[in-house]
């Protein structure tokens, strides 16, 4: 920050070393894992650049460190950027204010030595869009939007936003300070784990697994750590009996959600049965960030006391018949499960016990979506469809688009002949660039969009002739 009364002060650095194609996603203040004299070249070195051109206002100077510690100058950003909150955090001073005095040729009020840094910040950037997709953009409609107040939460959405491809996908910052790193991270962690967003993909589980990591709790970060790290970009969900619970809490809430709309609820019971104690089977999707996974689910209520019942559970594919038309063995794992069901305003509270372990998992309804949250994290599910649409024809094969967007480059031509996954077109859409490739080798039939026309969600791009009559 320098002023016009020839004042120069630095207000410490910053560490962006997590990056997702050269985009910021964790930021932190001070940078760790910097040596006593790499962090002092840094520092003087911002301040003699802004002496020497006379620099005033707000500025940000950003270098390369090499692992040796080396340091290479990269630019000047002449204006406070998304992650000065975590300055602000560890200096305790208002960036935006000391800016817009010094504009005004008012002089700084403080020097060098007057600056403190006191603890550890760190900033995570939400943004709307699928890690485990490519990173591909998310828009839509925000159905919720909320995260706790125990944290610095920077964001311009709210429940009922839409999320359009005009802007960039950030929807919020997440800003943990505390005493050290490693209590800045875990605030940050628990925070964005309770975090509510839904409506569109965001990268919230992909944040959690990130502040779970082992490299990054102890601060081995460069800017290859996301590229080198699947299992960061799958996400951070639960499993085993923390998924177990999360699944026969949302059976056990849209059983109860069956039965509420039924006007004889209480001596008819929802799925079709004349008796509630006779199987009923259910289906459901879990949203597993690469690929869906289905479960499937039988369960008889063996026996109601008060607000409590108790169920008998099968999971696992029901048994099919063979072509003789005799039934598989039954091999299923079965489970004994106690729940109580909790009410409140936007959802509900299970109290479930399976085969003894009890815990309590909140479930909230986000259009046909189920969200399921405990102490182990966030699961999301859909019901099976009962029957599938069938397209009646093709009308023709070839990738289409991911999301609107603008064509920038197309890079092949009628009558070529292409490869699998050969680079055919690229559609810019909220300041990302995203290849379309060919699903198959195959022949160019036709082209139908050319550089600077718009794409909706779903075009057809590039039709091909892949020789399997399509």
């Amino acid at each position: 920050m320098a002023d016009a009364h020839g004042s120069v002060i630095h207000l410490g650095e910053r560490d962006c070393s997590v990056q997702r194609r050269n985009q910021k996603v964790i930021e932190e203040a001070p940078a760790p894992g910097l040596d006593d004299a790499v962090r002092e070249s840094l520092r003087s070195g911002a301040v003699a650049l802004a002496r020497h051109v006379g620099y005033r206002g707000a500025g940000t100077v950003e270098f390369l460190v090499g692992p040796d510690g080396t340091t290479t100058f990269l630019e000047v950003n002449t204006r406070l950027q998304v992650e000065h909150p975590v300055t602000e955090a560890i200096t305790g001073l208002d960036l935006v204010e000391m800016q817009l005095l010094v504009a005004a040729g008012r002089p700084l009020a403080i020097t060098q030595e007057e600056v403190r840094f006191d603890g550890h910040a760190i900033e995570a950037r939400v943004v709307a869009e699928d890690p485990a997709a490519g990173w591909l953009p998310s828009t839509g409609r925000i159905e919720r939007f909320s995260i706790d107040g125990q944290v610095r939460v920077d964001s311009g959405v709210e429940s009922g936003s839409i999320v359009t491809t005009d802007y960039d996908s950030l929807l919020a910052k997440v800003i943990a300070h505390g005493p050290d790193r490693d209590t800045a991270r875990r605030r940050l962690r628990a925070e964005l784990r309770s975090a509510e967003i839904e409506g569109v993909r965001t990268n919230v589980d992909m944040l959690v697994a990130l502040l779970d990591d082992d490299d990054f709790a102890e601060a081995r970060v460069d800017t290859g750590l996301l590229a080198r790290s699947p299992s960061i970009i799958a996400g951070s969900r639960p499993g085993g009996s923390d998924l177990e619970a999360h699944l026969l809490a949302v059976v056990a809430t849209m059983e109860s959600a069956n039965r509420a709309a039924d006007r004889h609820w209480s001596t008819v019971p929802s799925g079709w049965r004349n008796l509630r104690t006779r199987g009923q089977r259910v289906a459901l999707i879990e949203d597993g960030g690469a690929e869906a996974v289905e479960h499937a689910v039988e369960y008889e209520v063996v026996a109601v006391s008060g607000c409590e019942d108790h169920w008998s559970v099968r999971l696992g594919p029901w048994p099919e018949p063979d072509e003789a038309g005799a039934l598989a063995e039954d091999e299923r794992t079965v489970r004994s499960v106690r729940r109580v069901m909790r009410s409140r305003d936007d959802g509900a509270v299970v109290d479930i016990e399976v085969d003894g372990l009890a815990r309590s998992v909140s479930v909230r309804r986000a259009g046909t979506v189920f969200v399921a949250t405990d102490a182990s994290g966030r699961t999301r599910w859909t019901a099976r469809p009962r029957f599938t649409d069938h397209e009646s024809e093709m009308v023709g094969s070839g990738p289409v688009a991911p999301l609107p967007g603008t064509v920038i480059a197309v890079s092949v031509t009628a009558g070529q002949t292409v490869a699998a996954d050969e680079v055919l077109m690229v559609v810019e859409a909220m300041k990302m660039e995203h290849q379309i490739t060919a699903p198959a080798a195959g022949v160019v039939a036709e082209v139908r969009f050319a550089v600077g026309d718009r794409v909706d969600m779903g075009d057809l791009l590039v039709l091909l002739d892949t020789g399997d009559g399509s």
